[in-house]
């Protein structure tokens, strides 16, 4: 199964394809008939229509992580997980159903943009009690805590390759804030998201880091709110 973010599955599906035959035609032919094939069977969702991937059956956990899987690295993610809040429903009422909904959580708060992890608790509440929809999305939270210096530290790296090292790991950082505060459940509006990635300086980045381990408001990260 491909799910990947760089468009299509192009790697050859048989080991034949990985070798320049000599010859023309029937000569080719022959020697293709002493090649082993190894075909395997590849599901390429991010191929596949939204239509097609919504008739296709399956148990709701199937169908939904098809879903999930086919446009979680995507702006349109949050605009569609509002669409399968019935899937989301179905999965939570069969067997294991908190189980599986926790798994879905986890991987939409750990992939998913500021919009995403919105939706999602937005979803939640319509599916499960106030309580249990805030326990889903801080349970990854608290792993994402454990995380973030490395996550930042590695996104540091990508962005200084393209952008020169401190300029990277500005980024890192102010992202790293973002997510730490999404994790925790508190809204971060547009003027206050640009602020965060506008720093340029490393100390603050920092100082709103430390903070937003434990925050519960907005106020309790960002210095002089008002202005």
């Amino acid at each position: 199964m491909y799910h990947g973010e760089d468009g299509v599955w192009s790697a050859p599906r048989r080991v034949e394809d990985l070798f320049a035959l000599p010859g023309e035609g029937e000569q080719r032919e022959r020697w293709r008939a002493l090649l082993p094939r190894f075909e395997y069977l590849l599901d390429d969702l991010t191929a596949e229509q939204a239509e097609t991937l919504l008739a296709r059956p399956g148990p709701p956990l199937a169908r939904l992580t098809w879903r999930v899987l086919r446009y979680g690295r995507s702006a349109e993610l949050a605009h569609r997980l509002t669409q399968w809040t019935v899937l989301f429903a179905e999965m939570n009422a069969a067997p294991e159903g908190s189980e599986h909904l926790l798994v879905i959580i986890r991987y939409i708060t750990w992939v998913g943009s500021v919009a995403a992890h919105n939706a999602a608790r937005q979803v939640l509440h319509s599916v499960v009690d106030a309580q249990a929809a805030e326990t889903l999305m801080k349970s990854h939270g608290e792993r994402l805590v454990e995380r973030a210096q490395r996550w930042g530290e590695r996104r540091g790296r990508q962005w200084g390759l393209e952008q020169g090292l401190e300029q990277g790991r500005l980024q890192g950082h102010a992202e790293l804030v973002l997510r730490i505060l999404t994790a925790r459940g508190i809204h971060v509006g547009d003027e206050a998201q640009q602020r965060i990635l506008s720093c340029k300086d490393l100390a603050t980045l920092d100082r709103w880091f430390d903070r937003a381990l434990n925050a519960t408001t907005l106020s309790d990260v960002l210095d002089d709110l008002s202005s």
